[in-house]
């Protein structure tokens, strides 16, 4: 629990790595506080630099909506409230605890830094929380926990890429159907393919005669994310920065959401999540699953993640899915409402 002020820090070590990532809340034990108690407590966890996780075991009563807006995310094994939906609802509370302490504990820099820019990028429009994202990400390139990573995951292997280009585009009339079309590679977003998805929705973006987008994928998954083989090869995080920032498909997707449809299957891991979610709509084929694994990789989000998700399933969900790298069947996303809808058959 924080109970004073100075339980907001983080206990870092002298090779500068935090003790403390993670701090637990009772919130049941304020259910009966008064206003004043619950303003001051949820302004404590508002300030803190620990990720703050909230339990509430009893019902959300309306005095506790400081502290469920305040906290990082709020577990419950009960069905999500109506006064705040946004709670993860788990089988087993003490198990989920236990995940998301095993999380932050074996990436708790790149945890902290995903908590605090969820706090950032809700609040912020689209571009500087794009490049809010793009600054952290960049920033984790160079740190210990993605060294680790690459490590781990060892040489990278070569890359044969075909000899067609990876983004097919498709007009009829108004409409143009854009295709990711690597099933080789799963549709991973190498810069070959990010390049070209860019310039088929930079077409969607200067031709007026242009009245509607569908992103689809082609082979057995809509998109697993970045290409694992490229992680690792900036060298200049700086530029890394800019090019995330200026080069970024999303930003389109985003600016032309209202015509945009995204229609995904099979696996949407990181960018083929996040991406996806800046669209109008989503529809989702049945067995499509959800998951964001960049926090054991020692980083964030990078496709726009941090400030798409939170837009469809609110900061909290959002915390739960990129803290933990929990796999989301589509059934719940549907009604979290990162998909807008089943797709028919």
């Amino acid at each position: 629990m924080i109970s004073r002020p100075e339980d907001g820090g983080l206990d870092i070590d002298p090779a500068g790595t935090p003790d403390r990532p993670l701090v637990v809340v009772d919130l049941d034990r304020y259910a009966a506080e008064p206003p004043a108690v619950i303003a001051a407590v949820a302004d404590r966890i508002e300030r803190a630099l620990p990720l703050v996780v909230g339990v509430l075991r009893g019902p959300a009563s309306a005095p506790l909506r400081p502290l469920l807006a305040a906290a990082t995310l709020t577990l419950t094994d009960r069905f999500a409230s109506a006064l705040w939906p946004q709670m993860v609802a788990v089988g087993d509370l003490d198990a989920a605890l236990a995940e998301l302490h095993a999380a932050t504990a074996y990436s708790p820099r790149a945890a902290i830094a995903c908590g605090q820019l969820l706090r950032q990028t809700v609040r912020l429009p689209t571009t500087p929380a794009l490049a809010a994202e793009a600054a952290v990400y960049s920033m984790l390139l160079g740190g210990s926990e993605f060294a680790r990573w690459l490590a781990e995951r060892g040489p990278a292997r070569e890359v044969r890429w075909p000899a067609t280009d990876l983004v097919r585009v498709e007009r009829e009339a108004d409409h143009l159907e854009i295709v990711l079309d690597h099933p080789q590679r799963r549709n991973a977003l190498s810069m070959r393919l990010r390049e070209q998805l860019l310039a088929a929705l930079t077409v969607a973006e200067v031709d007026p005669s242009v009245g509607s987008v569908t992103l689809r994928g082609n082979g057995p998954v809509f998109c697993s994310g970045g290409d694992l083989d490229e992680f690792g090869t900036a060298t200049d995080l700086v530029a890394a920065y800019l090019v995330r920032l200026d080069r970024a498909p999303w930003r389109i997707i985003d600016e032309l959401a209202d015509w945009v449809t995204v229609r995904v299957h099979g696996s949407c891991i990181g960018a083929g999540a996040e991406m996806s979610a800046f669209a109008g709509t989503v529809i989702a084929a049945p067995g499509t699953v959800f998951q964001l694994p960049e926090i054991r990789m020692g980083l964030v989000p990078g496709a726009g993640g941090t400030v798409s998700i939170p837009r469809r399933v609110g900061r909290w969900r959002a915390a739960w899915l990129m803290l933990t790298g929990a796999t989301l069947p589509v059934t719940t996303a549907l009604r979290w409402g990162l998909v807008d809808r089943l797709e028919e058959g």
